[in-house]
């Protein structure tokens, strides 16, 4: 059985673009997943903690039939191959990849949590998610209706940064 799930993907450390690439190439390349969105990517800033770089973050619409905690050892998997530490919540890194939602599931579970904790307070995870699923149901609001609810003025489109992004996967199906 497939399911619809959606992805967050940030990074503010080396090329956090050049990292979605390869993290994008990754998933596309699983028997198990395929791509069915992928959104701009967004500049925003950093959240939590304030004393470093902007991020870039996007989101991925996909089907899978990957158990929930088997789509999270793929996106830890991912993370580690980009060469993500984790050293302090909230801090810099390289590539991050988070479930925000799996098949309409609500999951609880240590190291698991779905539809992603917060993200109805984060305009830098519901901007890109808009792009791609913005009837998406969450805690009984579309993600639309969230994110005009905390629109913020430090998350913006980077055309550029999209632009290059689309290079990068178009050559990689070539």
């Amino acid at each position: 059985m497939r399911l619809e799930a959606t992805l967050g993907l940030g990074g503010n450390i080396g090329d956090p673009v050049a990292a979605f690439g390869t993290g994008l190439a990754r998933l596309r390349g699983h028997d198990a997943i395929t791509l069915t969105g992928i959104s701009s990517v967004w500049r925003t800033a950093p959240w939590g903690k304030l004393d470093q770089p902007e991020f870039r973050n996007m989101a991925v619409l996909l089907e899978t039939s990957l158990s929930a905690e088997e789509l999270l050892d793929l996106c830890l998997a991912i993370e580690r191959e980009s060469g993500r530490e984790r050293r302090e919540r909230w801090g810099p890194r390289t590539l991050d990849i988070d479930i925000l939602t799996y098949g309409g599931q609500t999951i609880d579970r240590p190291g698991l949590q779905v539809p992603h904790p917060r993200i109805a307070e984060r305009a830098f995870v519901l901007a890109p998610l808009a792009e791609i699923a913005p009837e998406e149901m969450i805690g009984g609001f579309k993600v639309g209706a969230l994110l005009a609810a905390t629109a913020d003025s430090d998350v913006k489109r980077d055309d550029a940064e999209t632009a290059r992004l689309k290079a990068m996967l178009s050559r990689q199906s070539s």
